[in-house]
C-alpha cells in the first residue's frame, strides 16, 4: 500500500519551474530518504505535502486519498518535523506538544495522554514543566518531534531533524527514527548527512532541479555509477606474493600489488570476499588488514548531480 502518491507534480513560481512533473509513491512502512541540494525542488515538495504550498499541476494523494479534496484527513495522517523549530519559548514543553496535539481536535483525557506520551517518547517527561528556551539544541529537535507525532500520523515527514545538535542528541534522534518506523509510522527523511541515509532509510530519491533523477535502495543508486568494487587487503609481505590464484577467483577481474597491499577489482554483485581471505590463508599469507572500497551515497550524489549536497 502506498501511503503518499505524487502524480505529475509540478509547481511554478512565476516563469520559474521549481518541481517540475514529479511523481513518486512511498510504501507503507518505508523510511524513504529525499535528497536534494538547495534549490533543488525538494523543500518545495515536502511544503506542497504538507499542504503549505498549492500545487500547480498533478496531485499528492495520502492513503490513496487527494489532499486538496481530503485535506482533512491528510493533515491527519501526516506529521511534519520542519528544519526550522516549530516551537514556542515561553510555553513549557507539556504546553508545546499539547498546543499542537489540540490543532487536530484531539481533546479531553486522550489529549492529556497524547502529550505525556510524545514527552515519553522523545526523553523529555521529567521536563514537562520546563521552558524551551532554556533547552539545548538538541532538547529543542526533540520537542519538535513530540509536537508532529502526538496525534500519530501515519506519515511523517522528517526536514534535517539532525542539523546543530550534538553528537548525543543526534544519535537519541536517529534511534527515535528507528522506533517510530518499528511502530508503523512511514517517514520521508531528509538531511545533508548522506552517512544518517545511508544507515537509516530503505529507499531513497535523489533530487535536481525539480525532477527525480534516480530512484531505488542505496545498492541500487550505487551501481548506477559503478558496477564493481575494490577490495584492498594488506599482508606483512605482498611483494613475494602469488595473485595468480586470486585472478581466478569468481567475479574478480583484476589484482595487482601496492607496496603491501594487494588491490583486488571484483564485480559488485558477486560477493565473493570470504574466498579471496581463504585463499590468501591458504597461500599462508599473513593478513593485516581488509577493506572493501565501494562509493558510498556522497559520491553517487555528486556524480549524478555534478555538485555537492552542500553546495
Amino acid at each position: 500500500m502506498n501511503v503518499l502518491e505524487i502524480r505529475n507534480l509540478t509547481k511554478k513560481f512565476g516563469d520559474f519551474v521549481a518541481v517540475d512533473n514529479m511523481s513518486l509513491n512511498v510504501r507503507e512502512g518505508e523510511i524513504f530518504g529525499f535528497l536534494g541540494a538547495n534549490g533543488a525542488g525538494k523543500s518545495t515538495t515536502i511544503n506542497m505535502i504538507s499542504s503549505l504550498l498549492r500545487v500547480s499541476k498533478g496531485e499528492i494523494l495520502i492513503l490513496g486519498r487527494n489532499i486538496v479534496s481530503d485535506s482533512h484527513f491528510a493533515k491527519m495522517n501526516i506529521g511534519i518535523v520542519p528544519q526550522d523549530l516549530s516551537i514556542y519559548e515561553n510555553m513549557t514543553a507539556y504546553e508545546n506538544v499539547s498546543f499542537f496535539a489540540g490543532l487536530y481536535g484531539i481533546r479531553g483525557a486522550l489529549l492529556k495522554e497524547r502529550t505525556a506520551e510524545a514527552l515519553e517518547f522523545v526523553g523529555l517527561a521529567d521536563k514537562h514543566k520546563s521552558f524551551p528556551k532554556n533547552f539545548s539544541g538538541g532538547m529543542k529537535r526533540r520537542l519538535n518531534i513530540a509536537c508532529a507525532i502526538a496525534h500519530r500520523p501515519k506519515l511523517i515527514i522528517m526536514d534535517e531533524p539532525t542539523v546543530g545538535i550534538d553528537p548525543q542528541s543526534r544519535n537519541y534522534i536517529l534511534n527515535s527514527v528507528r522506533k517510530l518506523n518499528e511502530m508503523g509510522c512511514t517517514i520521508i527523511y531528509t538531511s545533508h548527512y548522506m552517512e544518517e541515509v545511508e544507515e537509516l532509510c530503505t529507499r531513497i530519491a535523489i533530487v535536481d532541479h525539480g525532477k527525480i533523477i534516480a530512484e531505488g535502495t542505496k545498492e541500487q543508486l550505487k551501481a548506477i555509477i559503478t558496477d564493481t568494487k575494490d577490495i584492498w587487503i594488506g599482508i606483512k609481505s605482498a611483494g613475494s606474493q602469488d595473485i595468480e590464484p586470486l585472478k581466478q577467483i569468481q567475479g574478480v577481474t583484476s589484482v595487482r600489488l601496492d607496496e603491501n597491499t594487494i588491490k583486488i577489482t571484483s564485480k559488485g554483485e558477486v560477493n565473493n570476499l570470504n574466498r579471496i581471505i581463504q585463499q590468501l590463508i591458504k597461500d599462508q599469507a599473513e593478513i593485516r588488514s581488509v577493506e572493501e572500497q565501494a562509493p558510498n551515497l556522497e559520491t553517487v550524489f555528486l556524480t549524478l548531480t555534478g555538485r555537492n549536497l552542500r553546495d
